[in-house]
């Protein structure tokens, strides 16, 4: 009997994967940015590279693609079993998904159709447990939480001030001007409690605090006090472990704990994450001396037993005894002791990997590539665009420091191209940066050829510079508009008659469109003094493009501010026989 029926479940295994999609998703940088599609295992492209954004195939034949700005799902023909019409859709989970337009987020199911009556005002990502949260804005302006069921109806109702998702069968709410409960899946009241906070439920245990300003314990279901509260921070049980901090003089350190709230792991780390399989990344300083650079991880095992010396500065989590971690120099796996698996890809450049069906995907230093089971690499992006017979541009990689990350261009085909190849080095942040030395921010730049037209090639130099500790980055936008012929590199003035008013007239017409524009609504209305002789621009298909930088007339939510001014509207003033001109005409 068993030897049957081990052969059904084989059986099943093999249905499986006759009809799995081993497809998948591959960037291609082409003129005008990059496209996506999808390769077979052998990394030849069986759907064209024409979506903005590809995902991964789910187990139920599906893909998340956008195109021209938004989303929809493919099968792996590439037919639309939802059209792109949705701002975001979410992956499946159960069967369902949680898409949003501008009426709301909705729920649909795999054939694409809307399952929920109405959009609402938020919907949580993924169902658990055959129950999703929901989110509605009541009449006095708060947020009330709710479930729906797996046919999209509302099935324990939308009056909790807080919610959270099913674990076991459990989940704990918190009634408007009431305790926190404990509900089961059809929202029967198994416990209330009278504390401050309750959340965190796993293992029959729940994360309290007796007040507001008091610390964390942990209770059972029924309200009795397992481990006293003396906790900063608190985490849900997971495999009889507890990740939980102590703050001694304005600093946090964490630990973890068995379910007699005893220390496996002394609480001295500077982070700690599960990585499921019993393991855990425990952090220290990777600088004491300098604050908020990053922390530097060790494995650890739930035994409190460390595995490795602390030399990883990305662990994640296990996969079938496998964890994807990067080192200061490569990516790699190990097993659950630590060792290196010296028979799958080392990879140069800090990232991660994962086995996807067949093939191993390896998303390192911002470019993709696949491996095969052997660690063969099967497929890497392309780092040549060919603009004819005579041009092409070449990325190369600019990796001085793991915090400091930059692909430029160099233009091939030009004659005497080595000021223009220098000048793009420049523009890209190639500079001196210490190779070992532990760095204050963290740098990433990238490019994309925005417009070759004639003789003009138009690059997109684009960039992000993180002060570690700041509440965001500072993002970078410039252009390089070269003439492939004699290699000028042209400036806003040249594009117009001299002695014009280029200026005012520029200014005057942005001032036009920011009156009747409400798409300008982040402006900062007295910021706006008119354009400089040498501001920002760029040239596309539609017209001149004038921007600026965040903060400097907008909110920074607003970007890089952007008014397009078509060409027929500048015609009076425009040097039609100049060479920037006549460059791209």
């Amino acid at each position: 009997m068993a030897e049957r029926d081990s052969d059904w479940i084989y059986w099943i295994l093999d249905a499986f994967e006759a009809r799995a999609v081993y497809l998948f998703p591959a960037p291609l940088k082409e003129i005008g940015g990059i496209k996506w599609g999808y390769m077979n295992e052998k990394g030849k492209f069986v759907l064209p590279p024409i979506y903005s954004i590809a995902g991964d195939f789910q187990e139920n034949g599906l893909a998340i693609v956008r195109l021209m700005d938004k989303a929809g799902i493919i099968d792996d023909t590439g037919y639309f079993i939802v059209k792109p019409k949705y701002d975001t859709i979410e992956p499946f989970s159960e069967g369902r998904a949680v898409v949003n337009d501008q009426h709301g987020f909705k729920v649909i199911d795999e054939s694409g159709k809307e399952i929920t009556e109405k959009a609402y005002t938020v919907i949580f990502p993924e169902y658990k447990e055959g129950r999703l949260i929901v989110e509605e804005t009541a009449d006095d302006g708060q947020y009330l939480h709710g479930y729906l069921n797996k046919r999209g109806k509302v099935v324990i109702p939308i009056i909790y001030q807080s919610a959270s998702e099913f674990t076991e069968g459990k989940a704990i709410v918190k009634t408007k001007n009431g305790p926190y409960e404990l509900i089961d899946l059809t929202g029967k009241v198994l416990q209330s409690y009278p504390f401050a906070f309750v959340d965190q439920y796993g293992q029959d245990l729940l994360v309290y605090k007796k007040k507001d300003d008091g610390k964390l314990g942990y209770i059972d279901e029924h309200g009795k006090t397992i481990i006293e509260p003396r906790f900063s921070s608190a985490e849900s049980f997971i495999d009889d472990r507890a990740i939980v901090s102590l703050t001694d003089k304005n600093i946090v350190h964490y630990g973890v704990i068995d379910r007699k709230g005893n220390f496996i792991i002394k609480p001295k780390y500077t982070s700690i994450q599960n990585l499921g399989d019993n393991r855990f990344a425990i952090g220290k300083d990777l600088a004491p001396e300098l604050p908020c650079i990053r922390s530097i991880y060790a494995l650890a095992d739930s035994e409190g037993h460390i595995l490795t010396g602390f030399i990883f500065y990305e662990m994640n989590h296990f996969q079938d005894g496998l964890a994807s971690v990067s080192d200061d120099q490569y990516t790699f796996f190990i097993d659950k002791n630590g060792k290196r698996m010296e028979h799958l890809p080392m990879v140069s450049g800090s990232g991660w990997l994962s086995f996807e069906k067949t093939l191993i995907k390896c998303d390192v230093d911002q470019r993709l590539q696949y491996f095969n089971r052997n660690g063969d690499l099967v497929w890497k992006q392309e780092t040549t665009i060919r603009l004819n017979d005579h041009f092409s541009v070449v990325e190369y990689k600019y990796r001085p420091n793991r915090e400091y990350v930059v692909y430029y261009p160099q233009i091939q085909g030009m004659t005497k191209s080595e000021n223009v190849n220098q000048a793009l080095k420049v523009m890209a942040g190639v500079k001196p940066v210490p190779a070992h030395q532990k760095l204050v921010s963290n740098y990433t730049g990238d490019y994309d050829i925005t417009l070759y037209k004639k003789n003009l090639l138009v690059i997109e130099i684009t960039g992000y510079d993180y002060t570690f500790c700041a509440a965001h980055g500072m993002p970078v936008k410039k252009y390089a508009h070269i003439n492939l012929l004699n290699g000028s590199k042209y400036q806003l003035k040249d594009l117009f008659k001299p002695g014009s008013p280029y200026v005012k007239v520029i200014s005057d017409r942005i001032r036009d469109q920011m009156k009747s524009n409400d798409e300008f609504s982040y402006l900062f209305p007295d910021e706006y003094h008119g354009i400089k002789a040498d501001q920002l621009f760029f040239i596309s298909e539609s017209g001149l493009n004038i921007y600026f930088n965040p903060y400097e007339i907008a909110a920074f939510a607003a970007g890089f501010q952007t008014f397009t001014i078509s060409f027929d509207e500048l015609k009076e003033i425009i040097d039609r026989s100049g060479e920037f001109w006549q460059s791209f005409h």
